[in-house]
């Protein structure tokens, strides 16, 4: 058995404990960005999750036209730290959006760097999964409502609105999740590949 007999494992269960929990904070600070319900049963839960760290950052960093800077720094700080661990353990490179990063022969700096890709991969990640969700729920059960869909729905909206602004409905069917899901993928591919190749000098 080779030296990645462990490794992959335990990269797998790193990667997964980290990214679930960077999930949680960057939908608290987008739930909040739009105003979303937050006396949904499933925004408590993020809320809760999220608190305990977020609670001792506020007391250092402060809010910023509205906004809760201290959930943007947490989840730069939790990606920061799962890119120096994955390093300790000797993996070379992770992939972020379609670019891949190489974490371990970069400067610190660059690891920011990869961060900050990383973060907005994630961001632009869960516009598209929300809008994938809202078409899934309204062929599935169109008209219902419960928890989830509220919040997929306050996601997914700000997403769909410059596409809505832009193409009418073409005999009663609604193209803007289409170009929406397009448009997100396409802006993925363009911004993340050069902010990886910065982190690399």
């Amino acid at each position: 058995m080779g030296s990645n007999y462990l490794t992959s494992p335990l990269m797998l269960i790193i990667n997964t404990l980290f990214d679930l929990y960077i999930f949680l904070v960057l939908l608290r600070f987008l739930l909040q960005a739009f105003r979303a319900d937050f006396y949904n049963p499933v925004s408590q839960f993020i809320i809760k999750a999220s608190t305990p760290p977020l609670r001792m950052l506020r007391r250092f960093i402060p809010s910023m036209s509205g906004q809760d800077t201290a959930a943007i720094v947490l989840c730069l700080a939790l990606i920061y730290i799962k890119f120096i661990i994955l390093r300790t353990l000797d993996i070379p490179a992770v992939p972020i959006g379609n670019a891949t990063a190489a974490i371990g022969s970069v400067s610190y700096v660059g690891l920011l760097i990869y961060a900050i890709a990383d973060l907005i991969s994630l961001t632009l990640t869960i516009f598209l999964i929300a809008i994938i969700i809202q078409v899934i729920l309204s062929w599935i059960s169109p008209g219902q409502y419960n928890p989830v869909i509220g919040l997929v729905q306050s996601i997914a909206r700000p997403a769909l609105r410059p596409f809505q602004k832009l193409i009418p409905p073409l005999g009663g069917l609604d193209l803007t999740p289409l170009f929406a899901t397009l448009g997100i993928m396409v802006l993925k591919m363009l911004i993340i590949p050069p902010i990886v190749y910065l982190g690399s000098f």
